[in-house]
């Protein structure tokens, strides 16, 4: 191992608390510690930000971070003064300073106290900025969201696309880093010029998200009706829905609360003071939902988002990528459900007619995408990676089966002769009409336009009316993706022939036309759960009992209530039905002592139940595998008593601390005291263990997830679990 490596980890641990690398991380680091130009591509929640911030610690001089939002720069600031014992350590440059705080930025820079500068583009193009700057040791420059850069991304910042010229008036040879959670490889190329770095070494993870579940319905006028179906069936969990228009956003958002949801709205059109409480109340899981435009999610760090909704197809895919990367940042499900309608796409293709030629055709390519995406029958994971320029296999790529298109193919049927009938009009009428009219021309109903150009008067006129319009309007569509027609952006939209086009008039080939799921209104068909669990369902009412019975408990106690029992084991008793100590002791993650300890109440509860609702118990009470067998478990207890280092007792085992900590959580989960007190006070100090401690105490869940979120990288998992269990057996057992 390299002196660099054994640094990097010693630098990661004391500023971040993290013992490894993830993913690319490590390698992207060392070529920013190099002075290397460096270029990474991670999608969200991948860990980009730390590839800048350890190295700028690391490094003399101060780094600049260009960043396109003060509230995103506002967080980075604050985590990082989290991490240093000086104040100093980060600091804002933008419109929001007064001179006083302006005047301790430069100071603390020009002392070597600031190792991070968040600034945004336009504030490098003020003179006194770069005047100050040219006269200090700047490490690097961080380009983040450097998509805006580039003219083919979803931002047009004219700063950002002049950032090579702001930053050569800084200095000559700075070493740029570029970062960008989603670009394709046109974007890249972009990116690469616009920064004037084309030697760059480029780091690219890969973008599938593999438990993510993928579907696109399409939208019909019961649209709300469909979305409050999906959020009641997945009722207590978090959810984003996205909507194009502030309006639509209150609107649903009412409807939603309206039917007993708890739901808000967000969107830039709210005064601050709102947005911010919402924006809270989602984190802090007082709502769960919020209905939102585009403005609300950047530098939202929430790991359990169950579903993003998109109510309107976003104006692309990296749009789309972007958004549903806010669900199942944990790595627990995530459903991505979007509504598409075709009128939706008009509608974006009309905003943008005003704008230049260059930029509407950059914009239509996008569209035509997301019409290709929605439209499409192969894998959706296929197609959004393969428009990430990254290759994907369904048989053996992981979450290969997670899309509707997948589960759920659609039917497909012949359309040859359709599809000549439809390029065979276009000839023929000179390509001079835009969709609607053409299928007006088919169907044989004239208007002023059709009329105008005499087409009403052609023999092939009204050639398509055995068809309703629908069906012509989806196979045109379908026609568009196929690239057999192409819409012309000059004339605004009209359809012209492509070589493709032409060629297929002569010689027509099969065209096999994918029709779309149509779900009925008043079932649940193609909602996907999701549930991983198989077999047998615990009984929802017994098990809302046991949850009230297990809060007034925990209440009376003073400890939270999964010091009593966990969720998995209330389920198994509302699948189970125990009615003796015997039998609790059984269930689930509940050993003899907890059995003894906390579950009178319980059997008592359940036979009542039982007795009430004529239940037929299950006659075996099958006792669970708690993956711990009794040697190994009795093994465990008496080492943990003679106070042997914990990883000297998992080595001897020849397990891994991970696989370690589980069995003793079995133990202690069930019931039994293990005190690890001796090797808690070695791993955390007293002010440490007594966070952890109140945490715990006031905490409604003990879950790691949520206790990692709320230390937010303070701790790592494997302190938190290990402190769990001296408080379980402390405070449970």
């Amino acid at each position: 191992m390299s002196t660099i490596e054994i640094d990097l980890h010693s630098e990661l641990k004391k500023y971040f608390g993290f013992s490894k690398f993830k993913g690319l991380q490590e390698d992207v680091i060392k070529n920013v510690v190099a002075g290397n130009n460096t270029f990474v591509i991670m999608p969200t929640g991948g860990g980009k930000s730390l590839c800048y911030q350890l190295p700028a610690l690391i490094k003399e001089g101060t780094a600049i971070v260009v960043s396109p939002l003060i509230a995103l720069m506002k967080n980075q600031v604050d985590a990082i003064r989290g991490v240093s014992e000086h104040e100093g350590v980060a600091h804002v440059l933008n419109s929001s300073l007064n001179k006083t705080e302006v005047k301790q930025v430069k100071e603390d820079i020009t002392n070597g106290i600031t190792k991070l500068l968040y600034v945004a583009p336009e504030s490098l193009t003020k003179e006194e900025y770069v005047e100050f700057l040219r006269t200090v040791t700047i490490s690097f420059l961080a380009v983040d969201e450097a998509h805006c850069i580039s003219e083919w991304g979803h931002d047009f910042r004219p700063e950002y696309r002049n950032l090579k010229h702001i930053i050569k008036r800084i200095g000559d040879n700075i070493p740029i880093v570029g970062l960008t959670a989603t670009a394709t490889p046109k974007v890249q190329e972009d990116i690469l010029k616009s920064l004037g770095m084309p030697n760059a070494v480029t780091f690219k993870a890969s973008f599938n998200r593999p438990n993510l579940y993928y579907e696109v319905r399409p939208k019909t006028k019961n649209v709300d009706a469909d979305i409050i179906r999906f959020v009641k069936q997945n009722e207590g969990k978090s959810g984003i829905i996205y909507c194009l228009s502030r309006k639509r956003v209150e609107e649903l958002a009412q409807v939603l609360q309206v039917n007993g949801v708890k739901a808000v709205p967000y969107h830039a059109g709210l005064d601050a003071k709102t947005r911010v409480k919402h924006q809270d109340m989602f984190l802090m899981e007082d709502t769960d939902v919020v209905v939102a435009t585009i403005a609300f999610g950047m530098g939202i760090d929430k790991p359990d988002v169950r579903f993003v909704i998109h109510h309107d197809i976003p104006k692309s895919i990296e749009s789309y990528y972007q958004e549903t990367g806010r669900a199942g940042r944990d790595g627990g499900e995530g459903h991505c459900l979007a509504y598409y309608a075709y009128k939706d796409i008009e509608k974006l293709e009309k905003f943008m007619s005003g704008k230049p030629v260059a930029e509407q055709e950059i914009g239509h390519a996008l569209l035509q995408e997301v019409v290709a995406f929605s439209e499409t029958s192969v894998s959706r994971r296929k197609f959004i990676l393969h428009y990430f320029g990254e290759a994907f296999d369904n048989e053996t790529g992981e979450g290969g089966d997670m899309d509707d298109n997948i589960r759920y193919p659609k039917p497909k049927k012949e359309a040859k002769d359709d599809v000549h009938i439809i390029l065979d009009t276009v000839a023929k009428t000179n390509e001079k009409y835009k969709s609607k009219d053409l299928v007006q021309v088919l169907i044989g109903k004239s208007n002023a336009l059709i009329s105008s150009h005499k087409t009403d008067l052609q023999p092939f006129f009204g050639v398509g009316k055995a068809k309703e319009s629908r069906y012509w309007m989806a196979l045109i569509r379908q026609v568009l993706v196929a690239k057999l027609l192409r819409k012309d952006i000059e004339t605004y939209g009209v359809l012209r022939l492509s070589e493709a086009g032409r060629a297929f008039i002569d010689t027509p080939e099969s065209f096999m036309m994918t029709e779309d799921h149509v779900f009925d209104e008043g079932t649940d068909d193609g909602i996907i759960t999701n549930s991983k669990s198989g077999g047998a369902s615990a009984d929802e009412k017994l098990m809302g009992m046991l949850k009230d019975l297990r809060k007034s408990n925990a209440k009376h106690l003073g400890v939270p209530p999964f010091v009593i029992f966990q969720d998995p084991s209330l389920e198994d008793m509302a699948l189970k039905y125990p009615i003796t100590i015997q039998e609790l002791s059984n269930v689930h993650g509940v050993g003899e002592s907890k059995a003894k300890k906390y579950g009178k109440d319980f059997i008592g509860l359940i036979q009542d139940y039982v007795e009430d609702n004529d239940i037929i118990r299950p006659e075996d009470m099958i006792v669970k595998s708690t993956g711990s067998n009794s040697a190994l478990k009795l093994y465990i207890i008496q080492n943990v008593d003679r106070k042997l280092p914990l990883t000297d007792i998992s080595s001897s085992k020849g397990m891994d601390m991970q696989a370690f900590i589980k069995e003793m959580e079995v133990i202690v989960f069930s019931g039994t005291k293990l005190n690890i007190n001796y090797w808690i006070d070695e791993i955390l100090d007293e002010d440490q263990q007594e966070e952890i401690h109140d945490y715990f105490m006031e905490s409604e869940t003990d879950k790691i997830e949520d206790a990692i979120e709320e230390f937010d990288g303070d701790y790592e998992e494997e302190e938190l679990r290990l402190y769990r269990i001296k408080f379980m057996s402390e405070v449970a057992n």
